[in-house]
């Protein structure tokens, strides 16, 4: 997986996969394939990367403002939701900038595919669907409480032992 950036918020830290104004780019090519609101651009870049980025509402929705005030995002309201446009402008700085752009598209294209994701992308879809059962889970009945507790210990305990393996 890479990483390029450093980023601490708070007392939290996150890595980013974009040097500082690469996601410029990669929401103009979002919204060149059609006009969006953040959260499908949230949304897509996850599905994108199998899960294993999601940029923050933070990262993205000062991005689309300022794409909006550079003239190269248009926002119209739909919904209540603002929708995002590229704009000719936009498609012309994509132009302009065909290089930086194309590495952004490079290196995503090399990191996130299936074949380097691979069976690591699947755990993650496990777990992530795990995680969505578990955060329901707290009503459950103390029986089933403790088979799921039991369960959950001894894949804990093989998973540890296979990558102690490694």
């Amino acid at each position: 997986m890479f990483f390029r950036q450093r980023i601490i918020h708070g007392r939290r830290e996150r890595w980013s996969p974009f040097q500082k104004g690469d996601l410029k780019y990669v929401i103009l090519d979002l919204l060149k394939e059609k006009p969006c609101y953040g959260y499908e651009i949230i949304r897509a870049l996850e599905e994108r990367s199998f899960g294993f980025y999601t940029p923050s509402a933070g990262a993205v929705y000062p991005t689309l403002q300022m794409l909006e005030e550079m003239g190269y995002a248009s926002a119209t309201e739909q919904d209540g939701k603002k929708v995002y446009t590229i704009t000719d402008e936009g498609r012309q700085f994509l132009v302009e900038r065909k290089d930086s752009a194309e590495e952004v598209r490079s290196q995503m294209k090399h990191h996130w595919n299936a074949k380097n994701i691979g069976d690591m992308g699947q755990v993650r879809q496990k777990w992530d669907r795990l995680g969505k059962r578990m955060g329901r889970f707290h009503h459950a009945d103390p029986e089933n409480m403790t088979r799921v507790r039991d369960i959950v210990s001894r894949a804990c305990s093989e998973i540890e032992a296979v990558m102690e393996e490694e």
